[in-house]
């Protein structure tokens, strides 16, 4: 079936060349061409036709029309009738494969459904084997997300860093429980400890890769829930907890574009997965903790347990001499307040790596925005009585920067580094963007590194 995608300025030509019940379906529902308008055009015997896309202006095409296209289509196989200007055709298809997730896991498939549903023939000269690896990766993001914590525990993330090792060649280490303790990952150790036994705290370590090429190390906060420890949260703000482990769906996933695509670099992947649950050895407001790379923190809130655990983690990567960096992370509720749900905030004191992740987020219309590491806010996370405290002085007000600050404190002093503050949920379902589960960042960060790491 082909798809015709129209600018707003092409589409009464294009009406006026074809039959008259064209023009009137075209009119009834008022399709004008713009951004994101479907029109399925039956034929004679009433099967679809053709199908008409809005592009709009024609300023510049969003591809992320197509993830909106995908999600109105019925089940067929359909082709681009032709190739509008400007549009980059791997993240049309990239787009087109994202617009077809769904998370069904818990639903009873109704009666007839087969699963299947519509299908791009891929445009001439795009890798289909890269976007597929570029889509699944993405859709393990979200599965992971929307997942419930009962059944996405530290155990699971542990199975699931596994498989992508395997399937991969890549070697996975893992450390548990008290054994946190004897190989110095103290405050990995101290957030999850109060979990039951079959969810004790891990850290996950996957390397892969030339051991002569530039390292790059991909970090990712792993908690599986987070309660927010002795300083409970209320119902409210715990209700989406499951998906605080989503930056180390991200670093996983990112990892596995990485490694899918021969990257010329030695990748490490370090995910501290932990439980912040409540019980009598929980940590405490007060306490403070000793620190993987020889800091101490007192601890003025167990609910800013993400970059306590990070802190661990970046610690570890500063020890491979990475060339860059990149920790991911739903880290805080400020970059939400500051940014919106659509639009990841991201620091780094590199300007060179700031500017190319701002133009891969251009290039891949996945919407990354960078904020100042003002150093004035430093102070903020200083403590009377141990080096840092993880919750920031009440003056500073500007939540997320001090959160990164405080992660800089603990980033390799070697190479470059970059902070994410994902959300990784989308709290407004519309076309090709189902409510749940997002993926955010790693599809620019991963058109950064193929460019940076170009063999």
């Amino acid at each position: 079936i082909p798809v015709h995608p129209l600018f707003e300025a092409e589409v009464e030509a294009f009406v006026a060349a074809r039959r008259p019940a064209v023009r009137t379906l075209a009119d009834q529902n008022q399709f004008r061409g713009k951004a994101g308008q479907v029109l399925l055009v039956p034929g004679p015997g009433g099967a679809t036709e053709r199908v008409l896309l809005g592009l709009g202006t024609g300023s510049r095409v969003d591809p992320g029309l197509f993830r909106g296209l995908a999600a109105k289509l019925p089940a067929g196989d359909y082709a681009l009738a032709r190739i509008p200007r400007g549009l980059d055709l791997t993240e049309v298809a990239v787009a087109f494969a994202l617009g077809l997730y769904r998370f069904d896991r818990y639903r009873k498939r109704p009666s007839g459904k087969d699963g299947t549903g519509p299908r791009l023939v891929a445009p001439r000269g795009v890798d289909v084997t890269a976007v597929l690896a570029i889509s699944h990766a993405c859709a393990l993001v979200k599965d992971m997300v929307n997942t419930p914590a009962n059944d996405m525990g530290p155990l699971q993330i542990e199975t699931i860093a596994r498989e992508i090792a395997e399937q991969h060649g890549a070697e996975l280490t893992v450390i548990r429980g008290d054994d946190l303790l004897e190989q110095n990952y103290p405050a990995v150790h101290a957030v999850g400890r109060a979990a039951v036994p079959h969810r004790a705290p891990r850290l996950l370590e996957l390397t892969w890769g030339d051991p002569a090429h530039p390292v790059l190390a991909l970090v990712g906060k792993g908690v599986v829930f987070d309660s927010g420890g002795l300083d409970i949260k209320p119902s409210t703000g715990m209700r989406l907890m499951k998906k605080d482990m989503g930056g180390a769906a991200h670093a996983l996933a990112l990892g596995r574009m990485v490694m899918a695509a021969g990257l010329p670099v030695r990748l490490v992947v370090l995910t501290p997965v932990v439980e912040n649950a409540i019980s009598g050895d929980a940590m405490r407001p007060g306490d403070v903790l000793q620190t993987r790379a020889g800091l101490t923190v007192e601890v003025g809130n167990t609910d800013a347990e993400g970059r306590l655990i990070l802190s661990d983690a970046l610690a570890r990567a500063g020890e491979h001499n990475p060339v860059l960096t990149l920790d991911l992370a739903t880290l805080t509720g400020a970059a939400r307040v500051a940014l919106g749900p659509f639009v990841i905030p991201f620091w780094t004191g590199d300007e060179a790596l700031a500017a190319q992740i701002a133009s891969a987020s251009a290039a891949t219309f996945d919407p990354l925005w960078r904020m100042p590491l003002t150093e004035a806010y430093g102070e903020s996370i200083e403590s009377e009585i141990a080096d840092l405290q993880n919750d920031s002085a009440a003056w500073a007000q500007a939540g997320a920067t001090t959160a990164a600050l405080f992660l800089q404190k603990f980033a390799p002093s070697q190479g470059s580094w970059a902070h994410f503050d994902l959300y990784a949920w989308n709290p407004k379902a519309r076309p090709g963007y189902p409510a749940g589960g997002e993926v955010q960042a790693i599809r620019a960060l991963f058109a950064m590194l193929k460019t940076r790491f170009a063999a």
